[in-house]
C-alpha cells in the first residue's frame, strides 16, 4: 500500500487557475456530482515547479488541515547556492528489475546447488 499526502483545496479556497489569476473555490457540480473542493497542483499552489495536472505531494510532517507549503517540499533552495542538503542520500530501486538470461539462471541454480550440498557435508561432518 502507498499513502500520499495530496494538497486539497476546500470550498472557500484561494488558487492560482491556468491564467495566473488567483481564483476562491465555490461549490459546484462535476458531472452532476456535487463537489466540495479539488486536488491541488503545483501551479494552483503558486509553487513555479511540478507537473501540471498532477496532484501536489507533500511530505507526512504536514499535518491533515494545515497550510500547504509556500515552496515544493525538496525543491533546491532559489538562492542558488547549491549548498550541502539537510535530505540524506536515498537509493531508488526501479519498479523493474533486469530479467536474467537463461545461462545467468543456470549459473545461480548451479550456485545454489553447491551451497546446499557444502552446507550438507558440512552438518554431515559435524555429527
Amino acid at each position: 500500500i502507498i499513502i500520499s499526502r495530496i494538497v486539497i483545496a476546500p470550498i472557500g479556497s484561494t488558487i492560482i487557475n491556468d491564467s495566473g489569476e488567483e481564483q476562491i473555490l465555490k461549490k459546484t457540480s462535476v458531472g452532476g456530482i456535487p463537489s466540495e473542493g479539488m486536488f491541488c497542483d503545483a501551479g494552483m499552489l503558486g509553487w513555479g515547479s511540478g507537473a501540471s495536472g498532477i496532484a501536489a505531494q507533500v511530505p507526512d510532517t504536514y499535518e491533515p488541515g494545515s497550510s500547504p507549503p509556500s515552496t515544493k517540499p525538496g525543491a533546491p533552495p532559489k538562492n542558488g547556492s547549491g549548498g550541502g542538503s539537510d535530505v540524506p542520500a536515498v537509493e531508488v530501486k526501479g519498479l523493474f528489475e533486469k530479467k536474467l538470461t537463461k545461462e545467468e539462471k543456470k549459473k545461480l541454480a548451479e550456485e545454489k546447488r553447491k551451497a546446499r550440498k557444502a552446507a550438507k557435508e558440512a552438518k554431515k561432518n559435524a555429527e
